[in-house]
């Protein structure tokens, strides 16, 4: 059966990736959802040339506009006939010492990334329950643990953790809602050092794939009994404790 996912932030990265191996899964179709509209043009025409142009399309949306988001779940909604994956994964960062950081950056972050995943899965709850579909949040270990510098980031990290425990919770048993907390994702491609890919214990930084194929997995029949968990893909990094000597 052929199901849909609509996919914030996917003009690149982790979002274009996992939009690739949904549709190499070849049961997806795929709605891209990006503020950028270039990036997401690209990107739609690079799926559709290796995927067919009928299993791909592109809405240019600032996912913390309510007006906004309920377009681009329209458009999925007339485009493919409805939602059965919700993949929250559009976020900004806006790094400030605390005492520097100022109230509108503190306030973007936040609606980017924890309230434009509250308004994307409300605007698909329905649909989402009449597929038995499924929600996945791109949370981060910075729900976790911290860098400097990161309180706007990581307070929204953290609230997303929780957001998808409580939808959990609601929305189930329909629709189950899981998030994934990527560590370091060699999202750009960047040419590491060995000491960048040794401290991790799993002997590498991460790449797009690792975090895409889980979602790939959350999402399928496979994952029925899973539900209101937070997934951690850093290559071990959060359990390894690290002093300076």
């Amino acid at each position: 059966m052929e199901r849909t996912a609509l996919i914030s932030g996917a003009a690149r990265g982790i979002g274009f990736e996992i939009a690739r191996v949904l549709l190499e899964a070849n049961n997806y179709r795929v709605l891209l959802v990006d503020i950028d509209p270039d990036g997401g043009e690209k990107a739609q025409k690079t799926l559709s040339e290796r995927f067919g142009s009928g299993r791909v399309d592109f809405i240019a949306a600032d996912v913390a506009s309510e007006t906004e988001v309920e377009l681009a779940v329209s458009r999925c909604k007339s485009a493919f006939g409805g939602v059965s994956l919700l993949v929250n994964n559009a976020a900004v960062r806006k790094p400030s010492p605390p005492a520097d950081l100022s109230i509108e950056d503190w306030n973007r972050v936040l609606a980017v990334n924890l309230t434009g995943p509250f308004l994307m899965s409300r605007q698909c709850i329905p649909m989402l329950r009449a597929s038995r579909g499924s929600i996945v949040n791109i949370c981060s270990t910075r729900a976790l643990m911290s860098e400097p510098g990161t309180e706007a980031y990581s307070a929204s990290k953290g609230g997303l953790a929780s957001l998808t425990h409580a939808l959990a919770v609601s929305l189930g048993p329909e629709v189950r809602v899981n998030s994934i907390s990527p560590g370091w994702i060699n999202s750009a491609g960047e040419s590491l050092s060995l000491e960048d890919n040794r401290q991790h214990p799993a002997g590498r930084v991460g790449v797009p794939r690792d975090v895409a194929s889980l979602v790939a997995y959350l999402a399928s029949d496979q994952a029925g009994f899973i539900t209101g968990q937070n997934f951690v893909v850093d290559g071990g990094m959060t359990r390894r404790m690290i002093y300076v000597d």
